[in-house]
C-alpha cells in the first residue's frame, strides 16, 4: 500500500491552543528529532476542522490535525516505499505512534494532550490507486482487519468505511 495516513484520535478534553505545536515542530526540524529530511512548519489553526499544524518533510509530513472536527495527530507518508499490504501500515502506524508519544511528553502539552491507541483512521490518500469504492474495500479487507487486529489487541468493535465516492479511501476503527 502507498500513499498510507494513519490518524490517531485524541483523548476528550484536549488543549484547544493547537498552535502551541508551531515551536514543537520547530524543535523537531532543529534537533531532527525524526528520521527524513523535514522541511518547515505550517500553520492552518485559522481553517475551521483544518489540517491545523502541518510539520513538513520531504518523505512525509506529520500534522496536530483538526480534519473532521476532531484532532487527532496525522502521519502522511508522501513517497512509495518498497513496503507492501501489511508491513506499509504497520511502518505508518509505527511513525504516527511515534509522532503521538513525543508531542505527549512535549512542555507544551504534557498532561493536557493523549492520543487513543485504540481509536484510528487509516486513508490511503492516492484515488487513482485506491478509488472509495466496495470493490477497492474487498480488495484491502484482509490486510486492514490483520492491522486493526494486530494495533488494537483484538478485533475492532466499529470498522466504518466513508462511503463517498468522492472521498479518499478511508477506514475508521475503534476497540
Amino acid at each position: 500500500m502507498q500513499h498510507v495516513n494513519i490518524k490517531l484520535f485524541a483523548e476528550q478534553p484536549y488543549p484547544k491552543r493547537i498552535a502551541a505545536a508551531i515551536p514543537v515542530f520547530h524543535r523537531w526540524i532543529q534537533r531532527r528529532s525524526l528520521p527524513g529530511v523535514l522541511i518547515d512548519v505550517a500553520d492552518y489553526t485559522h481553517v475551521p476542522d483544518g489540517p491545523g499544524v502541518l510539520l513538513v518533510g520531504h518523505e512525509f509530513d506529520v500534522a496536530l490535525d483538526e480534519a473532521g472536527g476532531r484532532l487527532g495527530v496525522l502521519y502522511n507518508r508522501k513517497l512509495p516505499t518498497a513496503e507492501i499490504g501489511l508491513e506499509s501500515l504497520r511502518s505508518a502506524y509505527r511513525f504516527a505512534l511515534d509522532a503521538a508519544t513525543r508531542l505527549e511528553t512535549e512542555p507544551e502539552f504534557a498532561g493536557e494532550l493523549r492520543f487513543h491507541k485504540n481509536q484510528m483512521q487509516v486513508t490511503l490518500n492516492d484515488r487513482l490507486l485506491y478509488p472509495n469504492t466496495a470493490e477497492t474495500a474487498a480488495a484491502l479487507e484482509a490486510d486492514l482487519r490483520a492491522f486493526f487486529i494486530e494495533v488494537l489487541g483484538s478485533s475492532p468493535s466499529s470498522l466504518e468505511r466513508n462511503p463517498d465516492p468522492r472521498a479518499r479511501f478511508s477506514v475508521t476503527a475503534r476497540k
